[in-house]
């Protein structure tokens, strides 16, 4: 009888231990939250999460179909923003408008399981590797959108642990997977037009998904978001907290060096240079800007939405050789051998056709997400 009562006892000091580190997490309007994921492990403060819908809100897009260049230009508005990511030889544009209604897709490109995101709130554009090596064990994870927020920005779940990832930082927050970083796959934020001018081939994500959201592609639930003197919705990211050294809904591209940590460049200051070739610690950057990217987060109907522009970075590093760029009728030349190259790094006239720029990981996020994950990053200034 008495190693029953001490089970018995060991389970009732346990389980107030897990559901008191559940309650620490913001529910303001008790909603529903099911999850069984091990919150005694954890590298935050969890009453930073906020739960904001039930999980399972979000449908998420899982192994979607695709359709080609011809059909692709029918169905999409062409100077709408994608995620475009190329690998081994295939690429594929996921469009940020209906990413907004999904959030993420479990999907698969040259072999290589992929999680392309997006997340409304702060203009996140990631794309993430689904595979995982943690503490030596090995893991192909697949994902839901929790129906949770920390500072406005999106957190992930995977299915496998059900451990809690913050999209923006790509670092397992809570749970058996705590403390690991998903690696992140360079992609770019271009229009629909962009990408089929650079990848004739390639394939963008069909807006016949089989889901509720189908009839809502082409609209934008976050009507006036992203007003330049505008701020983030404060019930999700205190005013108080936004930074001074941006507009709150400035758009900024970062950039990673290894012995520097970021340095993040201004939508404003690339829109006005159209190129800045720039030195970041050991890397040679170049950013490139098209003037033809509308927003999602204007108009409730994008078409009607204003332009924010395509921004890309590169290695200016080719073959031995830095190469220095300028812009014209809408390309950008390489002073070195006057090569013709596009806003996705492709060279397609001159000495250089053919070739690549070597892709940097980057994305173009709001100042103020950014600045509150990343606040000692530097910020580019244009010495003009």
């Amino acid at each position: 009888m008495r190693p029953i009562l001490l089970i018995l006892l060991s389970l009732l000091l346990t389980i107030p231990a897990f559901h008191h580190t559940h309650a620490q997490l913001k529910n303001p309007d008790n909603i529903q939250h099911d999850w069984s994921t091990d919150t005694s492990n954890h590298i935050i403060d969890l009453s930073e999460i906020q739960v904001v819908l039930p999980r399972n809100s979000f449908p998420v897009i899982d192994y979607p179909e695709f359709t080609g260049k011809e059909q692709g230009l029918k169905q999409f508005f062409r100077h709408e923003p994608v995620i475009a990511v190329s690998l081994n030889g295939r690429a594929k544009a996921y469009p940020l408008n209906m990413l907004a209604m999904h959030e993420i897709s479990n999907d698969t490109l040259g072999g290589i399981p992929i999680l392309p995101s997006y997340c409304p709130l702060c203009n996140s554009a990631l794309v993430f590797d689904r595979r995982l090596k943690h503490q030596e064990e090995e893991h192909l994870l697949e994902f839901e959108v929790s129906g949770m927020l920390r500072y406005s920005n999106l957190i992930l779940a995977d299915k496998q642990t059900e451990t809690w990832w913050q999209q923006l930082s790509a670092k397992g927050l809570a749970g058996k997977l705590a403390g690991a970083e998903l690696k992140i796959i360079p992609s770019m934020i271009i229009t629909v037009k962009e990408f089929f001018e650079s990848y004739p081939k390639g394939k963008i994500l069909s807006p016949e998904t089989g889901t509720k959201a189908e009839n809502r592609y082409g609209t934008n639930p976050y009507v006036n978001y992203d007003e330049e003197d505008g701020k983030p919705m404060e019930k999700y990211f205190p005013h108080e907290k936004i930074s001074g050294r941006l507009p709150a809904m400035e758009r900024v591209l970062e950039i990673k060096s290894e012995n520097r940590g970021y340095r993040i460049y201004p939508f404003s200051e690339i829109r006005n240079k159209e190129v800045i070739n720039d030195e970041f610690g050991s890397k040679k950057i170049v950013v490139f800007y098209r003037d033809e990217k509308v927003s999602i987060l204007d108009e409730s109907n994008i078409r009607k939405s204003k332009t924010i522009g395509s921004a890309t970075a590169f290695s200016r590093r080719f073959k031995g050789q830095t190469l220095t760029f300028s812009k014209k009728n809408g390309y950008f030349t390489d002073h070195q051998t006057q090569s013709k190259w596009t806003i996705t790094g492709h060279c397609i006239k001159g000495k250089l056709k053919g070739s690549k720029l070597k892709l940097l990981p980057h994305g173009n996020h709001f100042a103020f997400a950014w600045l509150h994950f990343y606040p000692e990053s530097e910020i580019y200034r244009s010495q003009e």
